[in-house]
C-alpha cells in the first residue's frame, strides 16, 4: 500500500518540480518563513513544492451534484471510540462536547456544537480518496476553518494547526489520533470543520461530533473526533515529531491528491 502511494507521489514530483519555484511567488507571507522553507528542502518538500506549484492560487478540488452522492460512504479507521472520555460524551448525545481552541492564538476559544452552528458555515460535495486506493463522494456542512482561526487571532510565528482527536488507536498518549496541516491548507476555502455529512448529523463512525475536511489531501488527514485544535510553530513536539498519526508510523505529511 504504501509502495504504491510513494511511486504515485514520486510521478507527481516528476512531472511538476521544474515548475516548482513559479509557486513561491503567488502564496502568501506564510511560504516564506525558515521553518517552511526547511520542509520545502527536504525530500519531501519536493512533492509539496511540485503540488504548491500545481495549485497556486488557492483552486478548489472538484465538487460534484448529489446525484453523485455515493449509496455507500465507507466509515475507515476508528467507527466507535473506546476511550471513557468519549462514550461519556456519546452517551450524553455529545451535549456536553467542547472544542477547544489554544495554543499560538491571542484568543483562546472553548466552543460548543450551538456555537459552531451559529458560524457561518459551507457546504460542498467532493470525493474522498483513500491511501488504500478507494473513494466516495459526499455532502458536507461545517465552519471554514480559515475564519475561525483568524477569530482566535493567529501569533505572528504560528505556521502549523494540530487536530487532537478522541480515537485511540494504540494506547496512551502515542496513540491517540491526530493530524495537522500547515497555514495554507487551513485557510483553503473548502478546509472545513464538517458536523454534516448528506444533510444528517454526522454519525460517531464517520467522525462524529466533528471532523476536518481538507479536500485537497488524502483520507488519513481527514481527521475525526475533533476535541483540539492547536495552533504551533513548530511539529517537533507534537505526537513524535512527523506531524501526525500516521506519518509517526512512516506516511508522508503531505498528502496531496
Amino acid at each position: 500500500m504504501t509502495s504504491k502511494f510513494l511511486s504515485r507521489r514520486r510521478l507527481l514530483t516528476a512531472g511538476a518540480v521544474g515548475v516548482g519555484a513559479l509557486a513561491l511567488g503567488g502564496l502568501n507571507r506564510f511560504l516564506i518563513a525558515p521553518n517552511y522553507l526547511q520542509i520545502l528542502e527536504s525530500a519531501e518538500g519536493l512533492t509539496l513544492r511540485a503540488q504548491r506549484a500545481m495549485l497556486a492560487g488557492q483552486p478548489l478540488a472538484r465538487e460534484f451534484s448529489e446525484a453523485d452522492l455515493s449509496p455507500i460512504f465507507k466509515a475507515n479507521g476508528t467507527v466507535l471510540p473506546d476511550t471513557a472520555a468519549c462514550e461519556a460524551l456519546m452517551a450524553n448525545d455529545f451535549a456536553d462536547w467542547r472544542l477547544t481552541i489554544d495554543g499560538m492564538v491571542t484568543t483562546p476559544a472553548s466552543l460548543s456544537m450551538a456555537d459552531l452552528k451559529r458560524l457561518p458555515q459551507r457546504t460542498q460535495i467532493t470525493r474522498h480518496d483513500c491511501v488504500e486506493g478507494w473513494s466516495a463522494i459526499g455532502k458536507w456542512t461545517g465552519v471554514p476553518l480559515g475564519p475561525l482561526l483568524q477569530t482566535a487571532g493567529l501569533a505572528p510565528n504560528a505556521r502549523f494547526v494540530v487536530f487532537h482527536c478522541a480515537d485511540d488507536l494504540g494506547g496512551g498518549a502515542n496513540g491517540l489520533y491526530y493530524e495537522s496541516v500547515d497555514l495554507v491548507d487551513a485557510f483553503h476555502p473548502q478546509t472545513i470543520l464538517a458536523h454534516t455529512m448528506n444533510d444528517a448529523p454526522l454519525k460517531v463512525a464517520h467522525g462524529a461530533p466533528l471532523r476536518l475536511r481538507v479536500e485537497r489531501q488524502l483520507g488519513y488527514k481527514h481527521a475525526k473526533y475533533l476535541m483540539r485544535i492547536e495552533v504551533v510553530e513548530s511539529l517537533a513536539n507534537i505526537g513524535r515529531g512527523n506531524g501526525g498519526f500516521w506519518e509517526d508510523r512512516g506516511y508522508e505529511w503531505y498528502a496531496g491528491i
